[in-house]
């Protein structure tokens, strides 16, 4: 077995006790095993984890990330093209991005310890950010890109294009543009459905909707779409997966579409996307 990596969020609580655990259990059957410790990794920097971890490409059989739903997501963007297969232990709330939970850790160790597993590869999308001719940025998402009004209470316009042609604008708060592994975060909680994360497809839902028949719209991964802002002198911000914020302009231009490189998420066949969803949702 190649080298297996634990990248903590040692900003979370009883990270420590959790991290010793794992070292404890690989250690006792000799498997090697590498953890990125505090000094090494820092999730609040603007420098991709990919540059901050280089001495480890293509050293690693797999991730192992303790933390939260923030903490999978931060890795699972930066180290995409990496192309290694990535695990989450949950110690964060909702966890759905994590397939264990801390007190069931030991018995999941012991099948990646004997490789009972594998992994579902989730869509990405894609994002070029526009300002005239001029190309502002590239962004990778694993959840959501989303358009918003700033913390001032007036609408914003969201004008959206399906493969060019006009589909609607859209007024209110904003908009999100969700993959299905994102359809149970943001999306959900502005009236968005759920999704099987293994699909290849889209959701764009709107987010307070000024209108009585705006509604989610479901858009095959095929397509190509793209934005346009009209702020009216309203502070907008572009988000990357809740982490990565861009302040717009108006007539600021998004394009979006299914990014070429995917993420590979463990999983193992005692688990399921629908168990997860009664296990996570249920009151």
């Amino acid at each position: 077995m190649k080298e297996l990596g634990v990248i903590p969020n040692w900003h979370k609580k009883n990270t420590n006790l959790v991290v010793d655990k794992i070292k404890s259990f690989f250690n006792q059957r000799q498997i090697p095993l590498h953890v990125v410790e505090s000094d090494q990794a820092d999730f609040y920097s603007s420098v991709s984890l990919a540059d901050q971890l280089q001495d480890l490409y293509d050293k690693l059989e797999m991730i192992i990330v303790v933390g939260g739903d923030g903490t999978i997501l931060r890795v699972a963007r930066d180290l995409a093209y990496w192309d290694v297969p990535v695990l989450g232990i949950n110690l964060g709330q909702k966890g759905f991005l994590a397939e264990i939970e801390v007190e069931q850790m030991e018995r999941f160790l012991q099948y990646i310890a004997t490789r009972q597993y594998d992994f579902q590869e989730r869509m990405m999308l894609e994002a070029w950010l526009h300002r005239g001719d001029e190309q502002l940025g590239y962004y990778l998402a694993l959840n959501d890109i989303v358009v918003a009004r700033g913390p001032f209470s007036r609408n914003i316009k969201v004008d959206s294009f399906i493969n060019n042609d006009f589909m609607e604008s859209y007024f209110g708060d904003g908009i999100i543009v969700a993959t299905p592994t994102g359809s149970t975060a943001y999306s959900l909680s502005a009236g968005g459905p759920i999704v099987n994360p293994i699909m290849e497809l889209f959701v764009i839902t709107p987010i307070c909707p000024h209108s009585l028949y705006n509604r989610s719209v479901i858009v095959n991964g095929s397509d190509t779409m793209s934005l346009k802002v009209d702020s009216r002198h309203v502070q907008v911000i572009l988000t990357v997966d809740g982490q990565v914020r861009f302040a717009l302009e108006d007539n600021d231009q998004i394009s979006i579409s299914r990014a070429k490189q995917k993420v590979k998420l463990v999983c193992f066949h005692e688990n399921s996307f629908y168990r997860l969803l009664h296990q996570k949702l249920k009151a």
